[in-house]
């Protein structure tokens, strides 16, 4: 039987969703066609999806390419950074207890909640008046 070339991993967080493929290779980050700084240009975002390569030490020996789509900056992070992790567990299933410790594995099922009707928004209400 042969070896798997890449290793594929389905990451998911609020409306984003990102389907990433990892493959040996020197290190290299391609989101939707674009570089990886030049996808993400806030820090937060680019260190949030580095989490999983720097806890596994895999920064320079694996090669990523993602497809992301839906949501905001910060839930298509969220999204890769849970796809890295799965893929991560395709590539090696020792680094399970360690993804798993840092709660990269985990999905965040947090979603917005939808506006009820004859109010402003999910929660906030009209003011009250009592006369």
């Amino acid at each position: 039987m042969e070896q798997a070339t890449e290793f594929l991993g389905t990451g998911r967080r609020k409306c984003s969703v990102a389907r990433v493929r990892l493959a040996t290779g020197s290190g290299k980050i391609t989101i939707n066609g674009r570089t990886f700084e030049n996808y993400f240009p806030v820090e937060t975002h680019r260190m949030m999806v580095s989490q999983p390569l720097v806890l596994t030490d895999l920064t320079s020996r694996v090669d990523i390419r993602v497809n992301v789509n839906g949501g905001g900056p910060s839930g298509q992070a969220g999204a890769v950074r849970h796809g890295i992790s799965r893929a991560l567990l395709q590539f090696d299933a020792n680094l399970r207890p360690a993804l798993k410790g840092e709660g990269f594995l985990t999905r965040d099922s947090r979603e917005k909640e939808r506006k009820k009707p004859g109010q402003p928004g999910a929660r906030k209400r009209f003011q009250f008046s009592k006369r």
